[in-house]
Formats: structure tokens, sequence, C-alpha cells
């Protein structure tokens, strides 16, 4: 009827008519998507902006309003394609295809925004959403594309899913990873095998850093030289990975390192070696209760023994084991209620090691190394006052010193 109007109006033939009728349509669709996207849009934003809950703020971040910017247009194609005989069904088919895909759009955004809120919670690095929310949209992208795919074809929608039965084989097939990485998220999330923000260490992948996005498919780990490796959930369930979240929970950073004696400088402490031990403070109680069990048990047996062998000696690597060990127990930063061993390893060609196992309270990296190595510079340097030395091999500087 609106054709036979504007050809009467303008004395013009019906494809010219369409032709004005579809730049008129064009037009409206213009003018209502630039009001919607201009002002209706942003008055939604200024509104969400000034109210005092976060879910607003999500959606306008994550577009979930934008997306229905398109919506008013497409629906006036859709109502004016009757003014078009010859293309009706085409266009009306066409439109309502692009509003599935709209709202397929919306759905994804409101998830993505109803993760970003979930982030919020304390709770949230514990037991991640996101893998499970993408279930979801890949749910709701499979269920829109068979309600296009039935759309272009005239078909219903139940007629479609009624044939994937026969196509579960394919579907296994080409949703492999998905099904695999979704068992691996629930086993992350009922083991709490990993959570945003841990360390995590993944030898297999070269990562070492910290994790900052756990997805369906993949999990982030951003390393310590900033950059990031993309790890596959269910490969990382399917090897060996280290986290170091309990180190973190406890507060407490493992120091394991060992230093190498020369071996030929351990021998027994005489009566002047001991005086010069008693007047360390950190272990002049330890050496006059020493020199009180020597005398009590020579005492006892009332030996006369003149070889050194056959009396009740200290040696200067026991005694500086005990000074180590009271060292470490008088230091701030070492925490004494965890392991703590200064203990001896068996002798090698490089010496004889002495490692120290102890926890350091301070798990922060940069604080960590600084107080391990104050920690050994200070061991290092003492050792000479024990008549000890550290094992190396010659360098050139030491044959430079031989007497040719």
């Amino acid at each position: 009827m609106t054709l036979e109007i504007i050809e009467n109006l303008f004395n013009i033939n019906s494809i010219q008519a369409q032709l004005i009728a579809f730049a008129a349509v064009l037009f409206l669709a213009f003018i209502t998507y630039q009001i919607t996207k201009n002002i209706i849009l942003k008055i939604i934003l200024k509104i969400s902006r000034k109210t005092r809950t976060n879910w607003d703020d999500a959606l306008v971040d994550r577009k979930f309003f934008r997306t229905f910017v398109y919506l008013l247009p497409l629906l006036i194609f859709y109502y004016s394609s009757p003014l078009f005989p010859q293309v009706k069904i085409f266009m009306q088919k066409i439109t309502q295809s692009l509003m599935v895909i709209v709202a397929i759009s919306a759905i994804s955004s409101f998830l993505n925004a109803v993760n970003d809120i979930y982030l919020g919670y304390k709770k949230a690095k514990n037991r991640p959403i996101k893998g499970y929310l993408q279930i979801i949209q890949i749910f709701f992208i499979v269920l829109g594309c068979l309600v296009i795919i039935s759309i272009l074809i005239g078909k219903s929608p139940l007629l479609l899913m009624s044939g994937l039965g026969a196509m579960t084989a394919v579907l296994l097939l080409i949703f492999k990873d998905t099904i695999l990485s979704l068992i691996a998220s629930l086993q992350i999330s009922f083991n709490d095998l990993i959570k945003i923000g841990d360390w995590l260490e993944v030898p297999q992948f070269s990562a070492d850093g910290e994790v900052i996005d756990v997805a369906l498919h993949t999990i982030k780990i951003q390393n310590w030289d900033k950059t990031i490796t993309t790890i596959p959930t269910h490969k990382l369930i399917d090897g060996s990975f280290k986290n170091w979240k309990g180190m973190q929970q406890t507060g407490g950073r493992r120091v394991k390192r060992a230093i190498h004696l020369d071996i030929s400088s351990i021998r027994f402490c005489d009566e002047n070696l001991l005086d010069k031990f008693e007047k360390i403070n950190l272990i002049s109680e330890y050496i006059k209760q020493k020199r009180k069990e020597i005398y009590e048990y020579e005492s006892n047996i009332k030996t006369t023994e003149p070889q050194e062998i056959n009396r009740k000696k200290l040696t200067n690597v026991g005694t500086f084991r005990a000074y180590v060990a009271a060292y470490l127990k008088n230091h701030p930063k070492v925490k004494n209620e965890m392991t703590f061993l200064i203990r001896q390893l068996s002798p090698a060609p490089t010496g004889l090691p002495i490692e120290i196992y102890v926890f350091i309270n301070d798990i922060e990296w940069s604080h960590y190394e600084a107080i391990q190595s104050d920690i050994f510079d200070h061991i290092l340097a003492v050792v000479l006052e024990f008549d000890l030395r550290i094992f190396q091999y010659p360098s050139g500087f030491d044959f430079r010193k031989i007497d040719i």
C-alpha cells in the first residue's frame, strides 16, 4: 500500500518506488542507530557511573549495552521487509540471523561481566568460574549457530537438534580439547591446585612465574622476566608442576645451600684455639660447656695418654657448625620454628660440604635473595677464624704464586 502511495505521489514506476522506500528505510535505520548510540547509550553510561553498585559498571566495561545499539536498526529492516516483496523472505532471514548474532554477543558480554564481578570476591582466587562461564558461552554459540542455520534453510531448530545424535562422534572429535580442558578445570577447581596469583613452576613449558589467568582452554603464567607463557589446561594436568603457594602461605622461604671446606684444613682444637673460640660471644657458652664435659670425661677415665687421638677433643669444623647454628638462630630473618639444619654431607672431590637448610621469614624474592646473600657473606668470611679454608679449584692466581 505504501509503495502505491509513493508511485502516485512521485508518478514513478514500482522499481523506482522500491528504491525510494529502501533509501527511506536505510535512512531511518541510520538515524535510529545514531540516536541509540550517541544519546540513549550515553545516558545509560552516565547513570551506571554514578551508581554505587559494581554490576552495571562491569556490564558497561564489557559493552553489554552497546550490543543493543544494533538491535533497533535490525528490527526496522525486519518489519519493513513487506515493502519489498521480491526480497522479503531474504531480508527477514538475514535480519533474524543478525539478531541472533546480537543476542549471542549480548549473552557473551553478560557472562564476561559476571566473571568480572565475581573476581571482586575473596574466594574468586581459590574458585575461579571463568572456565564454566566459557562452557556456557560455547553452548549458546552452538545453539545460536543451529538457530541461524534453521532460519536460513527454513527448517525447525528442533529438527536440526534431533540429528545431533548421529553427529556425536564428529562433535566429540571437534570438541576433544574442550572436553579435556573442562575435565582438567574441574580437577583444578575441586582439588584447589591452582589459583590466580600463585607462583607456578612448569619445567615442561619453561614457565616460572605468577598465574594471571585461569580459563577453560588455557592457563597464562607471567614469567619473572615479564614474558607470558600460555599452557593448555589439560596439558598442565597431564604433566607435573610445582606450586609455591605453600611457601607463600607459611611465610617462610627455604635456604638450601652448601659451602665446601678444604678437608686438609680440618683438625683438632688445641687450648689456644679453644681460648680464641671462647671469646666469640655466640659460642662462648658452648665452648665452656664442651670444656667442662671434656674435663669431666678425662677425670673419670683418668687418662694420661700423650696421644691426642686417644683423648676427647673438639674439631674446628664441629665448632664452626656450632657457630653457624648459633649465628642463624640469632638472626632476625631466620624462621626458627620451621626446619632448621646445619649438617655435614658426604665428602666429595670438591671438599666437605656443610649444608645450611633453614627458612627465611621474608618471602619477597628481592628481600629473600638479599638476606640469603648477607648470611653467606658472613659465613664465608668467618671460615678463616676457625682455621678452615673454603675449597676451590686452583686459578691462574694460584699458579702464579708457585715459585718455579
